[in-house]
Order: C-alpha cells, then structure tokens, then sequence
C-alpha cells in the first residue's frame, strides 16, 4: 500500500482559506497529490499559501484542471463523499468500509463545494459514495474538516500491515481513462442512432449511462471487448 496512490480532490471550492486548509490537513498525515477542479478564488493565491503553513508545496504541485471528467483520468476508483442518500443506484459505504479497499490501485476522494457539495452529475462519476458519520441533527463539516477525517482514515489503514491481495497479476484493471474512452465511444454510437430521445431527456440519460460504466470494475482486456462491441453494434446489417 502507497501514500502516493491516493488523490483529494477539491471540485469548484470557494474559499482560499479551505483551500489552504486542505492541503495542511493532508500533509499531517504523508499525502501528496492535491487536485482542484475550476477554484472559484484565483489559483494559487496568498491566502492558499498563508493557510497552507508548511504545505506550500502541495499548493505549488498542485494539478488544477477545468472539468472533473479530465481529473479522474488517471485513477483507479473515485470515492465521493456526500452528505445525503443520493436516490442513485450506486452503491453507498460507510467511513470503516475504506478497510476493505485496496490502496494498492488509485484511489480518489472527491469533495464538493462549500456551499452545495457535489451534484447527481459529478456523483455520476464516482464509483461509490461516502457519508462521514456526524450528529443527524446537524449535519455541518467544513470542507477541511471532511478532507482532515479521511486522510486520518486512511492513513491509519495504509499503515497497519493489510491483507496481502491475491489477484492474479496478469489481470490489469482499466483506468478512468479507459472507462472514460469506452463510454464516449458508447455514446457516440448511440448519438449516431439518434439513441438520446426526447431531447430534453439527454442530460439525464447521459449522466445515468456515465453512472453505470463508472461502477463497473472492468479489466483492460474487457474494456476493449466492450468497446469492440459497441463498434460491431453501430455497423449496417448487409
């Protein structure tokens, strides 16, 4: 298990401040990789540097990109965390289930803005949801108060001496960005069938279709297979 292979992601934050703050907090416990999606404050700024105290260089490396599909390219497995049940079929783990994960892959933590969390659309991109357990009657984390809870989690798991994984070494899972491509290639064919009817059903459709190969655990070698099928599919019977 790597440190190295675990991501925060901050999805359109609002404040410098929790900005700054969520780069301390993950330093405290060894991470490195700090990602922000569209910063509404300018990026990076003084009052990022001046709450960041000692974790200027995560600012300094920070990867900051304009849309989350581009940031999740390159992991394994997105975790969204939330404050509310979602009515989405995807499925829901609790804080003690990161145990059960293997951090061995790539695995990111996705937080939304302060104001709204994240939305169905940007949930659509995530493998799973997480709820950090607080009083049901008030429901009211900061951001870096969220991001300092799972980094602490998780640093604890990737410390203790975990189950060694058995998976066969010739199966590679596909990255996001395999996924990604092969569901862009899914609706381009089906916009090619004129699939996505009425119109103004499209978004939800999309977002739905996005949800479905985000939680599929596929392999390289399947993922090429779907998307060989998909070619096949869109081909005129003679």
């Amino acid at each position: 298990m790597s440190f190295n292979n675990i991501s925060f992601i901050l999805h359109q934050p609002q404040l410098s401040e929790n900005i700054g703050a969520c780069a301390r907090a993950i330093k405290n416990f060894k991470f490195k990789k700090l990602i922000i999606v569209k910063p509404k404050p300018t990026f990076p700024n003084d009052k990022i540097f001046a709450t960041s105290v000692g974790a200027k260089d995560l600012i300094v490396n920070a990867k900051v990109y304009e849309n989350l599909e581009t940031a999740i390219k390159k992991v394994d497995y997105v975790i969204a965390t939330s404050a509310r049940f979602r009515n989405k079929n995807i499925k829901h783990i609790r804080l003690n289930d990161l145990k059960k994960f293997d951090f061995n892959k790539k695995v990111a933590f996705l937080f939304g803005s302060e104001a709204s969390g994240l939305s169905n659309n940007e949930i659509s991109y995530a493998n799973y949801t997480m709820q950090i357990p607080s009083n049901p009657d008030f429901k009211s984390l900061n951001l870096s108060h969220s991001v300092i809870i799972v980094a602490h989690t998780v640093a604890n798991i990737i410390s203790l001496e975990g189950e060694k994984y058995s998976k066969s070494k010739k199966v590679s899972l596909a990255s996001k960005r395999d996924i990604q491509a092969m569901a862009s290639l899914c609706i381009k064919k089906l916009e090619e069938r004129s699939f996505f009817k009425p119109l103004e059903k499209r978004p939800i459709m999309l977002e739905n279709l996005r949800s479905i190969f985000s939680k599929m655990e596929l392999s390289e070698k399947e993922t090429r297979i779907l998307s060989s099928v998909f070619v096949s599919l869109s081909k005129k019977v003679d």
